[in-house]
């Protein structure tokens, strides 16, 4: 996965204007809405998108990078042309965002084998711990222009 921009040469991949970081979340999962919510208000830029996995861009580019869309268990975050998955997702983001984004830092004591195990435990399990939430049922009209379909 160290190409960059990959997916643009993908005749799958539906058109959309890459000059901005892409999460690619699960739009019907309680945790990914707040994790999108959380991108919403960490994001002081205001430049990163959030793309449902629902959506034809969101399942292509799950396929794309060798994920399931129909399951999602993994989080998909682009940036500058580079994929990152689970939570080297969240920890790039994180990163980007600054801030309190940073606090997310701390999650790197653990070694990436075991981020990557509880990552995956939390994912598989995420409808029966957190529940569903439709994401793209937020009201904010800010949130709203956030959303790539």
């Amino acid at each position: 996965m160290d190409q960059l921009y990959t997916y643009r040469n993908d005749p799958g991949i539906p058109d959309f204007d890459d000059g901005a970081p892409v999460a690619v979340m699960d739009a019907e999962c309680a945790l990914c809405s707040w994790g999108a919510r959380m991108i919403h208000r960490l994001d002081r830029t205001g430049l990163v998108r959030i793309c449902p996995v629902q959506s034809d861009l969101g399942a292509a580019l799950m396929v794309h990078y060798g994920l399931d869309p129909a399951d999602p268990v993994s989080w998909l975050f682009l940036d500058g042309g580079r994929p990152y998955v689970d939570f080297e997702a969240v920890l790039h983001a994180g990163q980007r965002f600054g801030g309190w984004g940073h606090l997310v830092a701390v999650l790197r004591i653990f070694p990436r084998h075991v981020r990557n195990w509880l990552y995956q435990r939390i994912a598989r399990n995420r409808y029966a711990i957190f529940g569903r939430r439709d994401m793209c049922a937020l009201p904010d009209p800010d949130f709203q222009k956030r959303l790539l379909s």
